[in-house]
């Protein structure tokens, strides 16, 4: 499976239940959330934005977009979180099996492995954050990730997510 495939198989609508540990304190939190993936086309105006952000030249260039929707609680004392990113995949041509990966705010990349584990990286300044998604089956994904943090913070999570509704090629 490749990077494409892999988002074309996330589209859909997801119930995710989420575990975050504070790896200094100890602190864990629980939450869930329903989130939608959509696949979206370079052509479209939110598309076409991002890759203008980025200097990239969308309609030239091999790319994969989705916007992820989350509606949901980050854990029992936190208040109701709904928002949306959009995220572009740019396959490196010499080798698709690593690329960048555009947000709103950063720039990441991507690593899919022969296992087919998808593995996300953003680094800035202030934030190293490593996530690996994979599938157990096609309805039922897995996600992983830490977070270290410049003042020193990092934390640990493990999310369950079953598709509700939706085909992987809707």
């Amino acid at each position: 499976m490749d990077a494409i495939e892999f988002f074309e198989l996330s589209a859909g609508k997801w119930f995710s239940q989420r575990t975050v540990h504070n790896l200094h304190s100890g602190e864990l939190q629980a939450g869930k959330s329903d989130l939608k993936i959509e696949m979206l086309t370079a052509t479209d105006p939110a598309v076409v934005k991002l890759c203008e952000q980025h200097s990239i030249n969308g309609a030239s260039t091999k790319l994969t977009c989705v916007r992820i929707s989350w509606d949901g609680v980050p854990d029992r004392t936190a208040s109701k979180q709904i928002g949306s990113t959009i995220l572009a995949i740019v396959p490196n041509p010499d080798n698709p099996s690593e690329g960048k990966v555009l947000q709103d705010k950063n720039t990441g990349r991507y690593v899919m492995g022969a296992d087919d584990v998808l593995t996300l990286i953003t680094e800035s300044d202030t934030l190293h954050a490593e996530e690996r998604l994979w599938y157990l089956m096609p309805n039922l994904r897995l996600r992983t990730s830490v977070v270290k943090q410049a003042n020193g913070t990092e934390q640990a999570s493990f999310c369950s997510e079953i598709r509700m509704g939706g085909s992987p090629k809707n």
